[in-house]
């Protein structure tokens, strides 16, 4: 299932193989049904999906913080890691409480994996003063972690993760934690960062937007399953069921004359007609469209965004075109 990674791989990174990987809790609950999954070297793949859905879970299969159901491996460029422990499988990790030590300052933190790993101080802190540049947190070395800002909390956490230079960088909805503005922000830094190092990195989010921003790749994930993987592109415009259709964005089901399929909202168009099949019920200004919900006589609704001009008002009557044909009304179903 490999894909051409939009970034060039960077020195240290590793093509990724899951084979027959499953993850069963004590008692017999299924958290992730057995397997098999490919991120090329320099790859960015994103995990999306809904809480519950076996994201973290797979994350924590590659990082080794979870050992797989038996039979289950996990290859880092060819090589056996299954049974490795995480400090050995050389991953950077960030997670959305940040996880930052209160104790040290930022300097401290940044520093804290290579003081692990034994870096020679002098070259420790030219590592730590890199990071602290990279991230725009110059001046900022000998700051408590309590006097800073969300964001700059979360920048501290990615430079901790990569000061090591580790082979895979693992995200765990790093920006779920901040408002929207600060994690559209992030999102855009995050994406900068991880091409110019050309690392391999999973990223895992409920995020529609920030799997489509980040992701080289996406998974789509459902019930402890892989529902489809692929461009952004792929999963929105050819969705391999329902369940991605309806995750990735928003959709109508029609039943056309050449059958049933699904419609994205903006695919549609409305014309007024006092014999049309639809009376507006609602339009919500969503800034570059209007979201316009109808309701057809059987009470079966639709949804269609069109331009900020001229829009129907609640309460009248349109036709909905979909093609340049207009929809009956017995042709609209309900949305997927």
């Amino acid at each position: 299932m490999g894909g051409e990674p939009r970034r060039a791989a960077g020195a240290m990174s590793v093509a990724i193989r899951l084979a027959g990987c499953g993850r069963t809790w004590p008692g017999g609950s299924i958290a992730l049904h057995p397997l098999d999954l490919d991120i090329a070297a320099g790859e960015t793949l994103v995990l999306l999906g809904p809480s519950g859905c076996g994201k973290t879970t797979l994350l924590r299969l590659i990082a080794g913080l979870e050992a797989p159901d038996a039979g289950g491996r996990v290859f880092f460029d060819g090589e056996d890691v299954t049974r490795l422990p995480i400090e050995r499988r050389h991953v950077g990790m960030v997670f959305q409480s940040y996880a930052l030590f209160p104790n040290m300052d930022v300097a401290g933190n940044i520093g804290y994996g290579l003081r692990v790993r034994g870096v020679a101080r002098a070259a420790a802190r030219r590592r730590v003063d890199e990071m602290l540049a990279m991230m725009r947190l110059d001046g900022l070395g000998g700051r408590r972690i309590e006097a800073l800002s969300g964001g700059q909390r979360q920048r501290v956490a990615l430079a901790r993760a990569i000061a090591p230079r580790p082979r895979v960088l693992l995200l765990d909805e790093p920006l779920s934690a901040l408002d929207a503005r600060l994690r559209e922000q992030l999102r855009q830094e995050i994406d900068a960062l991880l091409r110019s190092l050309g690392i391999t990195a999973v990223y895992v989010t409920h995020d529609q937007a920030e799997a489509m921003a980040l992701g080289d790749r996406i998974a789509a994930m459902e019930k402890g399953r892989i529902a489809q993987i692929g461009t952004g592109r792929d999963l929105y415009h050819r969705p391999a069921n329902d369940f991605v259709a309806g995750f990735v964005g928003d959709t109508n089901r029609l039943a056309t004359p050449e059958g049933e399929r699904l419609v994205r909202p903006e695919h549609l168009a409305l014309r007024r007609s006092a014999t049309g099949g639809f009376t507006v019920v609602q339009a919500t200004f969503l800034g570059p469209v209007v979201r316009v919900l109808l309701r057809d006589a059987a009470g079966r609704e639709l949804r269609a965004d069109v331009p900020d001009e001229d829009v129907p008002a609640p309460g009248e009557r349109v036709a909905v075109l979909f093609q340049g044909r207009s929809l009956e009304t017995e042709a609209a179903a309900s949305p997927a």
